[in-house]
């Protein structure tokens, strides 16, 4: 079915319903309204590349408008998205290949037909959504955001923080961090009760992400199943997943470690297949709450010409003193995402990150989870109920020191592949980096965040930027958000 014909058969039918409902008198609207707004002012000093320019900022903006309805067993809700980027540097994109897009200046610039203005409106969501009998037992059809590893919403609130910040969205996700984000156009379903959940969704990603035009559909598709369960009175979560991978734009360069004729040779899909599972406990010990986190999966499948295995692990735990005042919480943890050993066989094994919202990861966006090893320490504290503040510490390497050092989140254009690699040169030594980070929600409407961090290069970035290996990034972002509900209707 074309997307045309799909929205307007949702439009059709949304239109129907609201036609036939029948509103009791009330204040407020017969629907609901929402209106997002998030500005944000970016300061990027990336890896020196003379002459070109690593040192400059610029202005994201991003509107979401949106109308929704309940009605009986039925919802539906439309979102229309109107990003813009102005003042990006002309000159953050370096004719050394291995240098590249000195930053997200350089790569919204060169995603935008070099434009250093780049504004667009667009669909964001448009779906409509039957609930059976019960809460937890919907069907939905249309274009809408999908994240992996939120399928649930627990009422635990340390489990949900784990949940939100350290297993969802590694794997899929809207990759909300950039300025177009992501969307899915397919169908999708929970079935569950109050401490179980099977979610199913099968859907083919949209343009966007650093693509301000987020309307056209990409030539990939991804089938997603979980089964997620709640137990000892939501102090443990666990999840098993299976996901299907298929990119068929055959017309587009991969990115991988093989040499760039053979590569150019490779016209075939990619396949791939990952199957994993995770867990996270929150438990009483002494004056505080001590958590452990498990996350891992395989992949197998194709790879153009190649075959394709890898896999990934992630291994954390912390202590929070739930009995004092702020409750300051110490984590720590280790990541290994596979890379490729040999650029000359007929193996892939560099774990693929599929299509995520890499940032919530890597909160210096200048790499991913692919051919990574990640140990970390975290401290997070809220002085007062509307104000978090959190510090990360994190040493990073290369798996292999024969792939290459990979950063991106996946597919958002028909021209590129999406994920970008840079040689290692035969180095697995990559940075280390410093951060930290202040959101408050100053009212009920507006937040008020803040992040800045700095990264010092080692030997596989000293090789590509041997003037200045070091970089800074930090933003600060001011955040509305704003609804009406719908007036109630009659049943």
């Amino acid at each position: 079915m074309k997307l045309s014909t799909l929205f307007a058969a949702i439009f059709a039918i949304a239109a129907t319903a609201l036609c036939h409902a029948q509103p009791t008198p009330s204040n407020g609207p017969p629907v609901s309204i929402s209106v997002y707004d998030r500005t944000r002012v970016d300061t990027w000093q990336w890896f020196a590349a003379p002459p070109e320019s690593e040192t400059y900022s610029y202005v994201e903006s991003l509107l979401r408008l949106g109308v929704a309805q309940r009605i009986r067993r039925w919802d539906w809700q439309l979102e229309l998205a109107q990003p813009a980027v102005l003042g990006l540097p002309k000159d953050a994109v370096s004719p050394v290949l291995a240098q590249g897009q000195l930053g997200l200046g350089g790569t919204y610039y060169a995603s935008n037909g070099n434009n250093t203005d780049p504004a667009a409106a667009f669909l964001k969501q448009g779906f409509l959504r039957y609930h059976f009998h019960g809460t937890d037992k919907n069907l939905r059809i249309g274009r809408f955001e999908f994240f992996d590893g939120q399928e649930t919403k627990p009422k635990n609130q340390p489990i949900g923080w784990l949940q939100t910040n350290r297993i969802a969205q590694r794997l899929i996700g809207n990759f909300g961090f950039t300025n177009a984000q992501r969307s899915f156009d397919g169908v999708d379903g929970h079935f569950g009760a109050r401490t179980w959940d099977v979610t199913a969704m099968a859907g083919r990603a949209d343009q966007g992400v650093y693509n301000m035009n987020g309307n056209p559909e990409l030539n990939v598709d991804i089938q997603y199943i979980a089964f997620s369960k709640h137990e000892f009175k939501q102090h443990l979560l666990w999840r098993a997943f299976g996901i299907g991978y298929h990119d068929g734009r055959t017309g587009i360069l991969k990115t991988d470690n093989r040499a760039l004729a053979v590569r150019q040779a490779d016209k075939k899909n990619i396949r791939i297949g990952t199957y994993g599972g995770d867990f996270l406990t929150d438990l009483p010990a002494g004056p505080g709450q001590l958590d452990f986190l498990f996350w891992g999966v395989l992949q197998n499948g194709s790879w153009g010409t190649q075959d394709h295995s890898a896999g990934a692990a992630a291994v954390e735990g912390g202590y929070r003193l739930s009995k004092v005042a702020t409750t300051p919480w110490l984590r720590g943890g280790w990541f290994r995402g596979s890379g490729d050993n040999n650029p000359t066989d007929s193996h892939h094994n560099t774990f693929f990150q599929i299509l995520p919202t890499p940032r919530i990861y890597a909160r210096f966006p200048f790499y991913n989870l692919m051919n990574s090893k990640d140990e970390f320490v975290q401290i997070i504290d809220k002085p007062t109920k509307r104000l978090e503040l959190r510090g990360d510490l994190h040493w990073l390497q290369l798996t292999s020191s024969s792939d290459l050092w990979y950063l991106g989140g996946g597919a958002f254009d028909n021209k590129v592949f999406g994920y970008v690699g840079r040689p290692s040169n035969g180095h697995s030594s990559f940075a280390s980096v410093a951060d930290i980070s202040a959101d408050w929600q100053a009212t009920k409407t507006v937040a008020l965040n803040f992040y800045y961090a700095n990264a010092r290069g080692k030997s596989a970035i000293a090789a590509i930027y041997p003037v200045d290996r070091n970089a800074q990034y930090g933003y600060v972002e001011l955040v509305y958000h704003w609804g009406v509900p719908q007036r109630k209707t009659a049943k």
